[in-house]
């Protein structure tokens, strides 16, 4: 008797998002000193820089790592006067360095934001046979990207109920979805507990 190629992926990471989780409090005149490489989650999650000071209009911090699949992954972050938090849109796995255009008027923090995501597969070929969501308590949209979330595409989305600890189970027909070029997936901190992906 044969046995089933079908493997599980299990995901959950409800960390709130954590402002100086990269960069504590510091007036870099270039490259920042580094608290953290990761995030306490385990997967990516996008980048805040947050300003104290009134005069960093136009000054960038650029952000350099890995997204989901590990490849390198970069992104520059403008602010834009008083202060502030900046979120990026880009999702990071790690981060190597974080480099300022010039020194900031007071200091600055680099941190996560609320928006994850997970790789299922690298860049291989999978298909996806179905998933299990188990709900937080805001309604939210989850992504299948086939691909990373920065340069794939969302083959489609699915909707958390909203009600925390409701889950939503779905069996996908026929030999499931194709992701050509591995799969990865992209959601918002609060609204899920936890998911399991099934693929083959």
């Amino acid at each position: 008797m044969s046995g089933s190629d079908v493997k599980a992926k299990f995901i959950s990471d409800e960390n709130a998002s954590d402002d100086d989780r990269i960069v504590t409090a510091a007036r870099p005149n270039t490259t920042a000193t580094l608290a953290n490489t990761t995030f306490a989650g385990g997967g990516a999650r996008n980048i805040i820089v947050t300003t104290t000071g009134s005069s960093d209009n136009g000054k960038t911090t650029t952000i350099t790592g890995t997204d989901v699949f590990g490849d390198t992954l970069t992104e520059t972050i403008t602010s834009t006067g008083a202060a502030e938090a900046v979120a990026g849109t880009k999702l990071f796995l790690t981060v190597s360095s974080v480099v300022c255009s010039a020194q900031y008027a007071a200091n600055i923090k680099v941190g996560s934001g609320t928006l994850c995501a997970e790789a299922i597969l690298g860049s291989e070929r999978i298909r996806l046979k179905g998933f299990s969501v188990v709900s937080g308590g805001t309604p939210g949209v989850i992504q299948y990207f086939n691909g990373t979330p920065e340069s794939g595409t969302a083959l489609f989305k699915s909707r958390t109920i909203g009600t925390d600890n409701t889950t939503l189970d779905r069996t996908i027909p026929e030999q499931g979805i194709l992701f050509d070029n591995g799969m990865s997936v992209q959601y918002t901190v609060g609204t899920i507990d936890m998911m399991t992906f099934f693929h083959a």
